[in-house]
């Protein structure tokens, strides 16, 4: 009544894989996670630069830079030049993108419990914040 399969199903499965390709930890997949919400705070923050230079905006992007950097294992991250931004965003827009890549970085950075990336995120969440308020409050 029943036939049994007499050929090997090509459907596979993970007991038949071979192990010999690379796996990444939690933490290094947070590591991965972290850097790129950084460096993507870090690009937000030089175009503020050339938009609209402060001391404090100069801060946070060495500081910035330096934590990419020690996440990704001492590479230096690729920076834009002040110069190179064209076109001139509404700094509002930039400040709420910058606040939201921010937080994004802070949740990873607590979820990894890397005290001083989470810190830097709360920082430039904060000044963001104040950036945006006296605008905020103005079309109210």
């Amino acid at each position: 009544m029943y036939e049994p399969i007499r050929t090997k199903s090509v459907h596979s499965t993970m007991a038949d894989a071979p192990t010999d390709f690379p796996h990444r930890s939690r933490e290094e997949e947070l590591d991965i996670q972290l850097g790129g919400h950084l460096a993507a705070l870090l690009a937000v923050t030089d175009e503020l630069r050339a938009l609209a230079p402060s001391a404090d905006l100069d801060t946070a992007a060495e500081r910035l830079a330096e934590q990419v950097a020690r996440l990704r294992g001492g590479g230096t991250p690729a920076r834009a030049s002040l110069t190179s931004v064209t076109s001139a965003p509404h700094l509002p827009d930039l400040h709420r993108r910058a606040h939201a890549v921010a937080g994004r970085a802070l949740l990873v950075a607590a979820s990894r419990a890397d005290t001083a990336a989470a810190i830097l995120a709360a920082e430039r969440m904060d000044s963001h914040a104040a950036a945006l308020e006296p605008r905020e409050l103005a079309t109210h």
